[in-house]
């Protein structure tokens, strides 16, 4: 690991008005447009860890890059460019920090929910099953196990949490009164035709997206996909060689981390514990190998 030496914990772009730091992206106001910045940070539970996870931003930024070509006809999004020579000239000083790790994207008014689509039975999704044979106010039929494929993907919005606090999952109807009837239908058609098309395409390289959550905007009138899109870090990403209903996946995601973290005696509030070189080196792994099979 003594190789990256060009770890990004975060940006100090100084010059450039820095909007927001968020879990993982540093983003800067350019006026009519915004840079998105990809650092090598990792939260789990909602906790930004201590410790970077090397080339974490570039991989995200080539994932994201690789879904947002894939899925451009069948909704727009807000990407300028990807490339640093394309950036505003008042960029440029910083080309070796932003460069493969950030978007140059138009401004979107963002919609108030986080839409998320299931296709299997996971996570969150999971746990409320068993509690209540539902997921999210859809009933399902008795007897599933954990993991299995679902018999058609699940749309379920949630709340917009700050940082450090949980997104909440709502109903369909608290979404309409977030949204609007007609923009939420517009969402929900647009979800799910994007993660279909995602996950038929990842099936063939061997990954499996059980289920990942997209963020909208307003440009112009205009619905498009804002943030990142399927990435590992905003879906679960299970090898579709090892998959086996009856108990949780092996994961190209966050979730070997969260794993770890388990089986400490952590409270997961901050600060976060030091992360060992080889959970580190695990992580780095499983998002470099979910680059490698989905874009080669």
């Amino acid at each position: 690991m003594g190789a990256d030496t060009n770890v990004v914990m975060k940006t100090q772009l100084s010059g450039l008005n820095l909007l927001n730091r968020g879990k993982v992206r540093d983003i800067y106001d350019l006026g009519d447009t915004l840079l998105i910045v990809a650092t090598d940070r990792i939260s789990a539970f909602d906790v930004i860890m201590s410790d970077p996870i090397p080339d974490k931003g570039k991989i995200l930024t080539k994932i994201s890059e690789f879904w947002f070509r894939k899925v451009a006809d069948l909704i727009e999004n807000h990407v300028l460019s990807f490339d640093v020579a394309d950036f505003p000239e008042i960029c440029r000083p910083y080309a070796d920090v932003l460069r493969d790790r950030t978007m140059w994207v138009k401004k979107a008014e963002p919609l108030a929910i986080e839409c998320i689509v299931r296709g299997y039975l996971a996570g969150s999704g999971w746990k409320d099953y068993k509690n209540s044979g539902n997921v999210c106010g859809y009933p399902l039929s008795p007897g599933l196990l954990e993991s299995a494929e679902l018999a058609e993907p699940l749309f379920t919005p949630s709340t917009k949490a700050e940082l450090g606090t949980h997104d909440e999952n709502i109903t369909m109807d608290q979404a309409e009164r977030l949204v609007g009837k007609e923009r939420l239908k517009q969402v929900r058609e647009a979800s799910l035709s994007v993660y279909m098309l995602a996950r038929a395409i990842a099936k063939e390289r061997g990954i499996i997206i059980a289920d990942t959550k997209f963020e909208f905007g307003i440009s112009n009138g205009r619905l498009i996909l804002i943030d990142e899109i399927l990435t590992p870090d905003s879906s679960r990403f299970w090898p579709r060689d090892e998959y086996e209903p009856g108990r949780s996946q092996s994961s190209y995601d966050k979730q070997f981390l969260r794993d770890y973290l388990e089986s400490l005696d952590w409270d997961k509030r901050p600060p976060a514990p030091k992360l060992p070189p080889d959970i580190i080196e695990q992580t780095r792994k499983r998002y470099q190998e979910a680059l490698e099979r989905l874009a080669g």
